[in-house]
């Protein structure tokens, strides 16, 4: 993807202040940012890195964003995660509400290069706050199983007392770019599929014990 087709970013929260800002080179410099994540990783990539790729200087970025996490997330806000909404998922069932969650995620990895949607995935393992982040920021992206869809459904009876989001979390964002990085379908009923034989009844039997490692996304 080049950053010279990429369109201009909304500014990312919690910035410095500063001169005002040209949101075009701002979406070039975050295109770059996205780029670069794709090539080297999350733990590799630096301002450094981004200044040359995107030809700008560092107090450029820095003017910007303060750190490597708000840079990223400025990115991912501004790509994978632009069609996102912010509105908390809540359907009335649980079966509705993970089949949202299932599609706001696989539209966010088909909105990104599938190398970068696997950095992003690994950063997940490095950084668990970066996740955290990403979803505060963005709103709910579909990778981590929000605390008020697990709440109600267990108020419902969906779910016994004592359900974790851990099944969610492991498998939902593992299996959709495994089959994307196969070229392998996710339309609406591989993921009812999903949902109904086995993020349901995991979650279910998850309320037995607790989970033996923490998932990607928590």
């Amino acid at each position: 993807m080049s950053y010279r087709n990429y369109p201009g970013a909304e500014p990312a929260t919690g910035v410095r202040s500063g001169r005002p800002r040209d949101s075009v080179r701002e979406g070039e410099i975050l295109a770059c940012v996205l780029e670069l994540l794709g090539e080297t990783g999350y733990d590799a990539l630096t301002f450094e890195a981004v200044a040359r790729r995107a030809r700008a200087s560092k107090a450029t970025l820095y003017r910007r964003w303060e750190t490597k996490r708000e840079m990223v997330v400025a990115a991912v806000k501004a790509g994978p995660a632009s069609g996102s909404s912010a509105d908390p998922v809540d359907t009335g069932t649980l079966r509705g509400d993970l089949l949202a969650l299932c599609e706001r995620l696989d539209t966010t990895m088909r909105s990104a290069d599938s190398t970068m949607s696997l950095m992003l995935l690994q950063a997940g393992l490095e950084d668990p706050d970066l996740c955290r982040y990403i979803e505060d920021v963005t709103g709910p992206t579909g990778a981590k199983l929000p605390a008020s869809v697990l709440s109600a459904a267990i108020e419902r009876g969906e779910l016994p007392v004592g359900a974790q989001p851990f099944p969610y979390e492991e498998i939902t964002g593992s299996v959709l770019l495994l089959r994307r990085l196969n070229g392998l379908p996710t339309g609406s009923e591989y993921l009812a599929h999903l949902v109904d034989t086995i993020l349901i009844p995991a979650l279910r039997a998850s309320a037995n014990s607790e989970p033996p490692l923490s998932a990607i996304f928590s």
